[in-house]
């Protein structure tokens, strides 16, 4: 026997003890670190993690419901392969799962087989409402862990706040018109829209793009790549991010616009965000450009005609039926497929109009900046005329991938986001910014 191998060191060292508040402060990076390296294994952070969550859910509400059967399957499964000398990227590490995703979709399988275990199912909106900004569970709406008086946004909206209490360290997301980053900004974590056609398709929208909540820009490149079934970094032209990349290799070129052209933003608001995009700027890791100017043409009744009917489940007698199938062998659809663009003239027109304005934008620059939201959260009783998606659709119309990044509070306190937008297939220059951002102490 190699007394000084891997598998040896993993068989006899005693992993060390993973109280909740421990196992609040590690990042999804760290966790699968532990996990390969014999200081953790996945049941113990299983354990932890579904112990926070019994500590902390009864007063935020992010869970609809856990899993600790499967959860404990599950981490059993990671702990023999990486006995075995599998080096799963995400080993262990927890991942809460919004529960209009189906256990069985080819995203959530690409998560696990990264090593991911699944502990619940986290809020949203569900039916009976016209708004989408909040979460609703059996013991009442989803409360914001940064203030209860706020929403958390949505509709990712339990996923969003499982990452900002810690329940959690990666949570699954989909946006249609703004539902990662609104939540992302909303409870000051990083939420990723990704590319339109990136993984595999599932969604409210012809438009809707899968992508993580994370509490740090590594874990969501690691999720990233795993969602792509890649053991990297997301690739772009500025360079490759893998979960340990901390800087652009030059000042990002950024662009700024409070309102695109259309919005109603608030300007304590627009501020907020410009201030963080100020300190990029200051810190080298984006360089302003104001004589850019972005005029897009309002995407609202474009967004509209684009909406596909609702295909995705979110009854807890769903997400229940999905656990107990997971062995089916027969493979599942969705009982609504996405609509083709069978729009009228004017919303193609807009379409088209919003694709062109947008590229031409990045022949000047590599990213645009917004806020993310034009106004802070509102209360439970709702956003009332507010429009919080006005900043974060037109980009689900034109497919390109946008990053909330935390920009701090409003005079009140209210969590507020910086939006970045890159060009399609560039994530790598989103998550760039951020982990640079982190390592500056700027968020």
């Amino acid at each position: 026997m190699n007394g000084g191998g891997d598998e040896d060191r993993r068989s006899h060292r005693t992993p060390a003890v993973l109280d909740t508040d421990a196992y609040a402060g590690l990042s999804a990076c760290e966790i699968a670190a532990g996990v390969w390296e014999g200081r953790l294994t996945a049941r113990e952070v299983t354990e932890a993690a579904l112990a926070r969550i019994a500590a902390s859910d009864g007063a935020v509400r992010a869970f609809t419901e856990t899993w600790p059967a499967w959860a404990a399957e599950r981490a059993a499964e990671v702990d023999r392969a990486v006995r075995a000398g599998v080096r799963l990227p995400l080993a262990g590490v927890p991942l809460g799962v919004k529960n209009t995703q189906r256990v069985t979709s080819p995203r959530l399988a690409r998560l696990t087989a990264a090593g991911c275990v699944p502990v619940g199912a986290t809020a949203t909106p569900g039916p009976g409402t016209e708004w989408q900004t909040w979460g609703a569970t059996e013991r009442g709406p989803t409360r914001n862990p940064l203030g209860p008086r706020w929403s958390p946004g949505g509709s990712s909206a339990g996923s969003a706040a499982a990452v900002a209490a810690r329940m959690v360290p990666l949570a699954t997301g989909s946006d249609g018109a703004g539902s990662v980053r609104i939540p992302a900004a909303w409870c000051a974590v990083i939420g990723l829209k990704t590319t339109g056609g990136l993984a595999p398709a599932q969604g409210r929208t012809v438009r809707g793009a899968p992508g993580p909540l994370a509490r740090t820009a590594g874990d969501a490149a690691a999720y990233v790549a795993a969602l792509q079934g890649s053991g990297n970094g997301v690739g772009g032209s500025i360079g490759t991010v893998a979960p340990t990349r901390t800087t652009p290799p030059r000042p990002v070129r950024t662009a700024w616009s409070a309102t695109l052209g259309f919005a109603d933003t608030e300007d304590e608001v627009a501020d907020t965000a410009h201030d963080l995009l100020e300190a990029l700027t200051s810190a080298r890791i984006t360089a302003a450009r104001p004589a850019v100017t972005v005029l897009l043409p309002d995407p609202a009744r474009c967004w509209q005609e684009l909406r596909a009917p609702d295909g995705e489940r979110s009854s807890l007698e769903t997400a229940r039926a999905d656990i107990d199938a997971r062995t089916d062998r027969a493979p599942r659809t969705d009982h609504h497929a996405a609509r083709t663009d069978r729009v009228s003239p004017a919303a193609a027109r807009t379409a088209s109009a919003l694709a062109l304005a947008v590229e031409e934008i990045f022949t000047e620059v590599d990213m645009l900046a917004t806020p993310t939201t034009p106004g802070p959260p509102h209360g439970h009783e709702g956003p009332g005329a507010a429009l919080s998606v006005a900043l974060t659709w037109a980009f689900n119309i034109t497919g390109h991938p946008a990053l909330s990044l935390p920009a701090g509070r409003t005079a009140d306190g209210a969590p507020l986001g910086l939006q970045l937008v890159a060009p399609h297939g560039r994530e790598a220059d989103l998550l760039a910014v951020a982990a640079a951002a982190e390592r500056e102490g700027l968020v």
